[in-house]
């Protein structure tokens, strides 16, 4: 027995557990979540209330308008009391309601009612355009998320691009030129289909125009801004 017990091979130390990269990867999706409340709570969360007010339980244009500006509204209330600046997305979000309402006024005609969505759509566009002219992308607020991925490395790294004036903050501007330029474009050929095709073609065909629009933008900024400065960040921060 002791002749075993002293060929035995020796204890093997298991190696540290992975909870700290676990824990890392944890805080970078807590981080990244976080990162996107305002996108949500400013954009998304405004934009789906109308639809669902207006599409799903029937309500009139006009409510459904009115009850999806009640967020954007506080926020930008709240931004102004608070920080004392203007919170930009749902600024841009209650403005484009109120240019809705303001069609909503106009009644009787079913081809302007086919348009008074286009008329959101390009409000935001503009917008978005303007904004890269004074020299704060709207779009940054949903580009930045994806780009750091809610680590603090790459979110310096961001930081330190961004200064520097260089490629990175060109291509900061182009993602929200892009997306205003489609934006605007997509609303001018949906009012141009609403005038000049049937609108029993239109109600149909208006859907699959924006769904087009999207899918082509985000494939457009993903290939030519998205990628090239994920690359840009993540050799900034030592992650490649």
């Amino acid at each position: 027995m002791s002749q075993l017990a002293a060929e035995a091979p020796a204890t093997v130390t298991p190696a540290a557990p992975a909870a700290p990269a676990a824990a890392a990867g944890s805080e970078a999706r807590a981080a990244r979540i976080e990162s996107l409340k305002p996108l949500v709570l400013d954009a998304v969360v405004p934009t789906a209330s109308y639809y669902l007010l207006s599409k799903g339980f029937g309500m009139g244009t006009m409510g459904a308008l009115a009850w999806s500006s009640v967020l954007p509204a506080g926020r930008t209330a709240w931004g102004v009391v608070k920080d004392r600046r203007v919170n930009g997305l749902a600024a841009l979000i209650l403005t484009a309601n109120v240019v809705g309402l303001l069609m909503s006024l106009i009644a009787g005609d079913p081809r302007l009612m086919l348009a008074k969505d286009s008329g959101i759509t390009a409000t935001v566009g503009v917008a978005v355009l303007l904004s890269v002219v004074a020299g704060r992308p709207l779009m940054t607020a949903a580009l930045k998320p994806w780009v750091t991925k809610g680590n603090a490395g790459r979110a310096a790294a961001w930081k330190r691009l961004m200064a520097e004036r260089g490629r990175f903050a060109r291509l900061e501007r182009m993602f929200s030129v892009v997306w205003g330029a489609a934006l605007f474009g997509e609303a001018l050929l949906r009012v141009v289909g609403a005038y000049t095709l049937s609108v029993d073609t239109m109600v149909w065909l208006s859907g699959v125009i924006a769904a087009v629009t999207i899918t082509l933008t985000v494939f457009v900024t993903g290939r030519l801004v998205v990628e090239p400065m994920e690359k840009m960040v993540c050799k900034a921060a030592g992650a490649c």
